[in-house]
């Protein structure tokens, strides 16, 4: 599957960071969280990142006009379901609001997205299975902080397809970062 549209579920840490990748390196970013002040505050820590990489010069100016033309929010995990070619969950580290977001996923994205998790204490497998897209589910540990930290484990469960894991691989190359698959 192409990916054009990246949703990331979680904008409290972790999450904005994942979509301020996803928006300078081209894609289509959703952010969504638990409250719209949230959201706000991650769209706030992405327009600064932008404006710390440009006046670095890790970015040129346009390319940071780009990124927020590509930097969309939303209120519900539903409607980012509905749009993403990947969902990435960034939620809290508790087992209960990641399965809570995975039957979310399942039951609203469209077929063939790629269901996401970057959970570093949850096994992925147990979020996969509770979903009728086993091969779909992978595991994208995103390490922190998320703009500069240039490693991305693929964490593949028994049944994650191949293109799954290729199509993941392939983002966190497009996105500038050292990709390991791992098995869990």
């Amino acid at each position: 599957m192409e990916i054009k549209t990246i949703g990331v579920i979680g904008a409290a840490t972790i999450g904005p960071g994942i979509a301020y990748l996803a928006a300078v390196f081209g894609y289509q970013s959703i952010l969504q969280g638990v409250s719209q002040e949230l959201v706000e505050d991650g769209v706030v820590l992405i327009r600064r990142a932008l404006q710390d990489a440009v006046d670095t010069g890790k970015i040129v100016p346009q390319l940071e006009q780009e990124a927020l033309a590509n930097l969309s929010t939303s209120r519900s995990v539903e409607n980012v379901c509905r749009q993403a070619d990947l969902l990435i969950d960034a939620t809290q580290e508790e087992l209960e609001v990641k399965l809570e977001i995975f039957t979310l996923f399942d039951k609203f994205a469209k077929p063939g997205a790629i269901l996401a998790t970057s959970s570093l204490t949850i096994p992925v497998s147990d979020l996969a299975e509770i979903t009728f897209r086993i091969e779909n589910c992978v595991g994208m540990r995103f390490r922190a902080p998320v703009p500069q930290a240039k490693c991305l484990d693929i964490v593949r469960t028994t049944g994650t397809s191949d293109a799954t894991v290729n199509t993941c691989v392939a983002v966190g190359r497009r996105m500038g970062r050292e990709v390991a698959v791992i098995r869990e």
